[in-house]
Formats: C-alpha cells, sequence, structure tokens
C-alpha cells in the first residue's frame, strides 16, 4: 500500500487508545563464538493499536560482550504479521520473523542498547510474544552459557511498563555538527500543507535518499508540519500513519547514513504564532507535539537531531525583545522536556533558533541568554540565511552580486561565528539559497550572478565552521529523476565544500551581430588560484594567438571571438571554460545579439504585454517612473521593479507581461518604462492608464 493510500484510509480505522509492554530476558551471544559470555534484555512495547494494525518498539539491552552483526528472532503467537519496519530489516516465515540490523547500527557494546520499531496487523487477538533470541540462542537473563529458545513459550505474562532507554553517552556538539556538513533541506515535502505531495513534489523514497548520500550530503533537515495531523485538545494525540510515515523517511535517511534533523515546521505560523495571547493552549500543544515526538524516537541514533521550532514568530508582540521573550520560554521547555524523556534523548543534539532564524545580533544575543540558562552541552543554534533581499527577489537594481551582497553575507556568518562558534557553540545555516530561485521562473537571478553567490556562501561557511543544508524545494534536484537540474552548479557547490573556484565579472560575452567584432577583456575573481586555460569543448584555445592573460584580466582576441560567433545568429554562438588550478571551470557563453526593438500595443490591467523582438538579447530589470520622474507602481522606494512578480519576459511570444500585481499600485496617466538588458541596451516604453485600459508606445 503506497503512503497515499494509507493516509487516505487512516480516517475509516479507529485508533485504540492504550499500549501494552513486556520486559524479557533473551540470550545474546556473537554468531561464531559459541563461547563468548551472553546474556540481554528485550523490551517489547505496542505503542499503538487500532482495528487490524498496531505499532511496536523492541528495545534490545547487550548484557554480554560486543556483538557486531546482530539477528533477533520471535514468534507471534495469534498470528500477527509485520508489515513494514523500521531501525531493521524484518522478514517472517510464517509465524516466525527475524529482525536484522542495518548497516548504522549493526554493534552493540557491553550494556549498550539499539531499538527498532515496526508496524504490523492482527485479526483474532495481538498477544505480545514470549520469547525472543539473539544470533540463534536464547538466555536466563545472566550472562553465562545460553540455550536455544523454544519453538512457542508459555502465555504471555502480564503486562509491565516499559523503562526508558538507556541514554547513549554525551557526544561531542561541535565535531557532530562539522560531520553533518554539508546538509541538504527535504523542502516543500513533509512540511507540505495539508499533505506530503500538495506542493508538487513526489512521495519520498529511498532511492531519493540514497541519491542524496551518494551526492556527497552529510546530513538531511526533514521539515514537519504537524497542524493536520493532530487530534483536539488536551492530547493533541499525532495520527500514527503519518508518524510512521515520518519515522519512515527519518529510518530511511539514517539507514543511508545521514543524520537528520526533525523540526515543527509551518506551525509556527499556523499555530504557535498565537503564544502571546493565550499561552496555556499554546505551551499545552507544543509540549504534547514535543513529548509525543519525544517518546517515539528517544531509542534513535544519535545521528537525529531535534529542532525545537522552524522560523519561530509571535503575533501581537509589543516588539521584538518581547518575541525573544517568547520564544525563550518554548526554547527552554522543548529542552528540558526532551532531555526528560530519557534514551538517548538524554544527550540528543538539540537545534535552537533565533527569533525569525535571523543573524541579527540582537536576536543572537537573546539566543544567548538562553543557553547561559541552559547550560546543556549538546544544543547547536541556527539561524537561515537567504542572502541580501534586493539580489534574493530581483527588485531595487539588485542584479549582480556585488560588494553589497558580499557585505550582508560575510556580516552574518561573521556575527554567528563571534557570537556562538568562537564560544564552542556550533552553528547551522538551516535554510539558505535565494528566495527568487526557482527553476520554473527562469531569469530572475542571472546564472553568473547566481553561482558567484553559491561559491562565496560555501567558502565563508567553510571558513567559519558552519553546516550549511541547502534549502530544496525541487528547484536544484528533480525529484522525478533524481539529476541535478543545473548540474554545473551542483559541482560548484560541492568544489565549495573543501576549496575556492575562480569566478569572473560576467558569464556572457555579448557580440554586436553586425560590423567587426573587437577584442574583449574579462574581470577574473581568482579567489586564491590561478588560470591555467581556455577550451570550447575539448579543445584547448591558443595563449597569445586566441586570448592574453594579464594578472585578473583575460583578453579575447578579435580573431579569436570572430572565429567562436561563427555565422552569428542571434543567441549562443559559442560557449568556453576557463579553467583554474583548483575548483570548477568558470563558463563564457558567447552570444550575439542585435539591439532589440518594441512596438506600439493596448491592453488591459489585467492582461498587457509589451510586444519585444529579443533578437538575442535577454531582460535584466525594469525600471518605472511618472512623468515627474517620482517612482510609479508597487515598491515605490525604489524604481525598479521585482523580477517577475512585477514583469515577467516571454522570449517564446516576444513579449514582456505587465503583471496585474504592477498595475495594482499604478495612478492614472502616464508612466514611463525603462528596460534594462543584459547586453547593455535599454529600451524607454511610454504608458498611459486610464482606469482599466493601458496603452503603450515607443520611445
Amino acid at each position: 500500500m503506497s503512503a497515499y493510500d494509507v493516509r487516505r484510509t487512516r480516517g475509516r480505522i479507529g485508533l485504540v487508545a492504550g499500549a501494552v509492554a513486556l520486559m524479557m530476558t533473551a540470550g545474546l551471544m556473537v554468531a561464531g563464538n559459541a563461547q563468548a559470555a551472553a546474556g540481554c534484555q528485550v523490551a517489547y512495547t505496542v505503542s499503538a493499536q487500532w482495528q487490524g494494525g498496531f505499532t511496536a518498539d523492541v528495545k534490545v539491552t547487550n548484557l554480554g560482550d560486543r556483538v557486531d552483526g546482530w539477528s533477533l528472532t520471535w514468534a507471534f503467537p495469534s498470528g500477527q504479521r509485520v508489515t513494514q519496519a523500521w531501525n531493521a530489516t524484518v522478514t517472517s516465515a510464517g509465524a516466525q520473523h527475524t529482525a536484522k540490523n542495518l548497516s548504522y547500527n549493526a554493534a552493540i557494546g557491553t550494556n549498550a542498547a539499539v531499538s527498532f520499531g515496526f508496524n504490523g496487523s492482527w485479526s483474532g487477538g495481538n498477544t505480545a510474544p514470549t520469547s525472543f533470541a539473539l544470533n540463534g540462542v536464547t538466555c536466563t537473563g545472566s550472562v553465562g552459557t545460553p540455550t536455544p529458545p523454544p519453538t512457542t513459550g508459555p502465555p504471555s505474562p502480564t503486562p509491565t511498563n516499559s523503562p526508558s532507554p538507556s541514554p547513549s553517552p554525551g557526544g561531542d556538539a561541535m565535531a557532530t555538527v562539522a560531520a553533518m556538513q554539508p546538509g541538504w533541506g527535504l523542502g516543500n515535502t513533509l512540511d507540505a500543507i495539508p499533505d506530503e505531495t500538495a506542493w508538487g513534489n513526489p512521495l519520498v523514497t529511498q532511492a531519493l535518499l540514497r541519491q542524496i548520500r551518494s551526492q556527497g550530503y552529510n546530513s538531511i533537515r526533514i521539515p514537519v508540519t504537524w497542524t493536520d495531523h493532530t487530534g483536539p485538545a488536551p492530547s493533541y494525540t499525532i495520527d500514527p500513519v503519518w508518524l510512521n510515515r515520518v519515522r519512515q523517511v527519518v529510518d530511511w535517511s539514517l539507514a543511508e547514513g545521514l543524520y537528520v534533523m526533525i523540526n515543527l515546521h509551518h506551525d509556527s505560523w499556523q499555530w504557535l504564532n498565537g503564544y502571546l495571547a493565550d499561552r496555556t493552549t499554546v505551551m499545552n500543544r507544543y509540549t504534547a507535539l514535543w513529548t509525543q515526538l519525544a517518546t517515539t524516537f528517544r531509542g534513535h541514533s544519535s545521528k537525529l537531531t531535534f529542532e525545537s521550532i522552524n522560523e519561530p514568530q509571535f503575533a501581537g508582540t509589543s516588539g521584538e525583545a518581547q518575541g525573544d521573550e517568547l520564544l525563550h520560554e518554548l526554547n527552554l521547555a522543548f529542552v528540558r522536556l526532551v532531555r526528560a524523556s530519557g534514551g538517548n534523548n538524554a544527550t540528543r543534539l538539540l537545534v535552537l533558533p533565533t527569533l525569525y532564524t535571523t543573524s541579527d545580533q540582537a536576536r543572537l544575543d537573546a539566543l544567548t541568554t538562553t543557553l547561559d540558562q541552559l547550560r546543556d552541552p549538546n544544543i547547536a543554534a541556527t539561524v537561515h540565511f537567504y542572502g541580501w533581499w534586493p539580489f534574493s527577489v530581483n527588485i531595487a537594481g539588485g542584479i549582480r552580486y556585488d560588494a553589497t551582497v558580499e557585505k550582508d553575507l560575510v556580516d552574518g556568518f561573521d556575527r554567528v561565528h563571534d557570537t556562538f562558534v568562537a564560544r564552542g557553540i556550533p552553528v547551522i545555516i538551516g535554510e539558505w539559497g535565494l528566495l527568487s530561485y526557482d527553476y520554473t521562473r527562469p531569469g530572475i537571478i542571472q546564472r553568473g550572478e547566481l553561482l558567484k553567490f553559491f561559491e562565496a556562501v560555501g567558502h565563508h561557511a567553510r571558513t567559519r565552521k558552519l553546516t550549511t543544508i541547502l534549502w530544496d524545494a525541487g528547484s536544484f534536484l528533480n525529484r522525478n529523476t533524481l539529476q541535478w537540474r543545473d548540474q554545473g552548479l551542483y559541482q560548484l557547490m560541492k568544489a565549495s565544500w573543501t576549496t575556492r573556484s575562480a569566478t569572473a565579472a560576467t558569464d556572457q560575452l555579448y557580440l554586436p551581430r553586425t560590423g567587426t567584432i573587437a577584442s574583449r577583456a574579462l574581470t577574473l575573481n581568482l579567489n586564491g588560484v590561478s588560470f591555467q586555460g581556455l577550451r570550447q569543448g575539448s579543445t584547448n584555445l591558443v595563449a597569445g594567438t586566441d586570448y592574453t592573460v594579464s594578472g585578473n584580466t583575460l583578453t579575447l582576441t578579435a580573431a579569436a571571438l570572430t572565429r567562436l560567433a561563427g555565422n552569428r545568429a542571434p543567441g549562443v554562438n559559442a560557449t568556453l571554460e576557463a579553467h583554474f588550478s583548483a575548483g570548477v571551470p568558470w563558463q563564457i557563453s558567447v552570444i550575439s545579439y542585435d539591439p532589440p526593438t518594441q512596438a506600439a500595443a493596448t491592453g488591459t490591467t489585467s492582461s498587457f504585454a509589451v510586444p519585444t523582438q529579443f533578437r538575442g538579447d535577454q531582460l535584466a530589470t525594469m525600471e518605472a517612473r511618472y512623468a515627474d520622474g517620482s517612482n510609479a507602481g508597487p515598491a515605490n522606494w525604489t524604481s525598479y521593479k521585482e523580477f517577475w512578480t512585477h514583469f515577467q519576459p516571454d522570449y517564446t511570444a516576444n513579449t514582456i507581461l505587465l503583471k496585474p500585481e504592477f498595475f495594482a499600485e499604478v495612478n492614472d496617466g502616464p508612466v514611463v518604462l525603462t528596460f534594462h538588458f543584459w547586453s547593455g541596451a535599454r529600451l524607454t516604453y511610454r504608458l498611459t492608464r486610464s482606469g482599466g485600459t493601458v496603452t503603450g508606445s515607443v520611445g
């Protein structure tokens, strides 16, 4: 049954409250070493049961010598069957079931424990198994000579409460967070509202997670929105089908060797933001959810981490200082609750955000107050980073990765390093990217400028010992083909994990379609590496004949550019690669173009397009002003409007669309538009709005 089918049928299954736990003693023996002292304890707990189905957790504590590779066997007395397992592979032969370790939990040291769980089916009854065997033998629960287990056992003993799993040894938080670098974020999936595929991504598969690991990622952030999957007050019980789906994805990720982070995600603005107005209700709901999650995952590997809340925000506060105080209360409650739940949660890495998950110094200082009060060595701080906002969305002329964008990046990373990392508190950049970068909206961020930003983030994070988790809602890795949508971008990100890559002032050389072609100079950003050569495909261009290099200036000769332009058809005529001593090559597109042209048009405020012959060129941005020179349209603090939100090029239709969102804030009368193109060309276009009617003319 698919995960979709499970969710669809969940409403027809009534959950039976209550659980049964069984503490047993069973023999433990290292396979192939019959003389080894043996002994173990098994705790079998039915944590949820409904008509025809149940969830069980199994914990094995080793009382004897270390085991490297284990197999647990048992027989169900009532004909139950395991239908889905996590933290182990479970097979069956009739009533007999066998659970085998996964790669990450094969070893069980003396007095250490391992846990796994499963969903099962039942019909006539759900009596607990009475005997377990590890590696083929059982024992009385003391270290000694084991005896073979019986095929069936005596009647089930009276259920008893299962003790909390033994805590794992405390870890080094800095080392753990360092081992999580680099990370990948499973965006718009389990956090989607109301369900996993609601925002366009397919169901998560083991193949996806295996691909992520194979691409060099060491951790995965799995954001989860719980709002539509919890029952009413006071228990706020999580739908077991949803919880098991989350646990399945977590277990698949752990099985691939990934560190994992889960959280409460869009709950932050769905109900948690009402904390100021109703502290009791919100705190009860918050603690109820984390109590259930802490209980569910307390036996899981220490490679699983918990993040208290995503991008916390609060309605009705007097200011950010009061928001800091509210977040302080929630973060304290979260840490104390998880720690008290026992098991591996006693030392599990916990991740605490700042208000809005921002890196503003005041917010960092507020989180420092929380950390100082907790004095917990296994906590990391988290912030998000989406770059200088005008560049991140292409507004206010923010079309280039310039000194302003660089300063915003460096200042933010310096603040979190100096506030936390320098004091031994690890930092996770839990989400990063550019806000408007989206493969479905090409051109918002020009590719060369995007590459410079991504290369710089990798470098500045690495040198400040920050772990980064790329937010990927489907724009980077194609979830259907498991291929990168832009392989070159991925290669640059991968290189940035260990070294720097050189970039250049641009990755586009625009050449006129007619007339003589002149030589062109291009400034290289060497970033500490050295230039090695220039290639077109597998052909090396000739130094001195095709190009020269002086310091950080690469000059292509007129003869080489004339040859590369070929028949000078509009658009990209050739692609070059500049190679360096480290990092990835920098691509340079040789583009032929004629100056773009536009024509008169009429339309409405809900549908207006400027006829535009691009002729090999591409649009960079648009300005809008009234006749008196004041800024027109939305975001009137700037003349430059937001790419795609207010205007959008359509290169196939040869138009530039002006969106209804643009006209929603344009006054009646004349408006002067200035279109900026990547070649450097500019066009002036005049609009006149009269109510819902719009006319446009050239010049």
